[in-house]
């Protein structure tokens, strides 16, 4: 079958095309057909090695042969099920996270049936699907770990990328009032999405700017707790979505010694995040945002462009566009 892969660390051009041996799923496992697949800026952390961590489980020189195919977020059609499958059948639409198999840069995936997937709403494409998925329930996890209430000022860095502006949107359907950190020239998406209030970073600095919110949402991690706790009402949270071993401490701290905490964690498990989205999806109270398209061959210049920083939403990555 078809494949992206990279043997070595380093820029987009790492990646090429190949073939590998189509999978066969085990008792418990399905088989998917991927349709749509994402190049996110996590994906070019994975590809460059640049954090410690990452190179610990994957490599420490370059990745080992099973994460040389990456692709966290997929959407697809289950083709085979395993004999002790009993959650899915053949012909389900599904979306999903292939977790620490990755393997979504390819035709085809198993994931075990407990893995974080769900079968796709009626009326939602691949390419929607997918664009919605990670965003999402990226936003839902951390808004939960912050007990996020409604009327409260909510900050979100990074707004009109493809966290950001999934997570204007479910800010502001839990009633949440919502001000948007991006580029002036995105102000008119980020408004539409659900914010209230827009910041044009290359002009102001947030923390100058003489207001204050309960939560501020790092989503592009571009900020620290030092400069947000500034604009942090009493009681206050800072959410980072990437951060180490020094973060979990600096949580730990905050929440036991001081009014304004950093809240950070790791969602492995997203079933509940999932069934949440469906239920936003059939409320009309989330879209996707689809800036660019790619097909599969021309990934490397799909991980170009979002090392760029500069996308808007969600660059999708057409594996087996055909009609369903």
């Amino acid at each position: 079958m078809r494949a992206v892969e990279y043997r070595r660390y380093g820029p987009p051009e790492v990646l090429t095309s190949t073939t590998v041996p189509r999978p066969v799923p085990r008792d418990d496992e399905v088989l998917i057909r991927v349709r749509v697949t994402t190049a996110t800026a996590a994906d070019g952390l994975m590809r460059r090695g640049e954090t410690l961590q990452g190179r610990l489980v994957i490599g420490l020189f370059g990745p080992r042969r099973r994460f040389r195919v990456m692709g966290i977020e997929i959407a697809g059609d289950v083709e085979q099920v395993g004999s002790a499958v009993t959650r899915f059948a053949p012909g389900d639409r599904v979306l999903g996270f292939t977790g620490f198999r990755l393997g979504g840069y390819a035709e085809y995936c198993c994931l075990k049936e407990t893995a974080s997937l769900t079968t796709i709403p009626d009326g939602l494409g691949y390419e929607e699907a997918v664009a919605l998925v990670d965003g999402v329930t990226t936003a839902i996890f951390f808004f939960d770990m912050a007990d996020l209430k409604p009327g409260e000022r909510v900050l979100i860095i990074g707004a009109s990328g493809s966290i950001g502006s999934a997570a204007v949107q479910v800010a502001a359907a839990r009633g949440a009032e919502v001000t948007g950190l991006c580029s002036g020239k995105n102000r008119a998406l980020v408004e539409s999405l659900g914010a209230r209030d827009v910041i044009d970073y290359t002009l102001e600095d947030y923390a100058e700017t003489g207001r204050t919110w309960d939560v501020i949402f790092d989503t592009v991690t571009k900020s620290t707790f030092g400069h947000a706790r500034r604009v942090l009402r009493e009681g206050g949270r800072y959410l980072p979505t990437v951060g180490g071993g020094w973060s979990f401490l600096r949580s730990a701290w905050s929440r036991r010694f001081e009014g304004k905490k950093l809240v950070f964690g790791m969602s492995v498990n997203k079933h509940a995040e999932l069934e949440q989205l469906k239920e936003l999806v059939a409320e009309g109270a989330v879209r996707p945002v689809i800036d660019r398209r790619y097909p599969l061959e021309q990934l490397a210049l799909a991980h170009a462009y979002v090392d760029t920083g500069h996308k808007r939403g969600n660059v999708v990555i057409q594996v087996d566009p055909s009609p369903a």
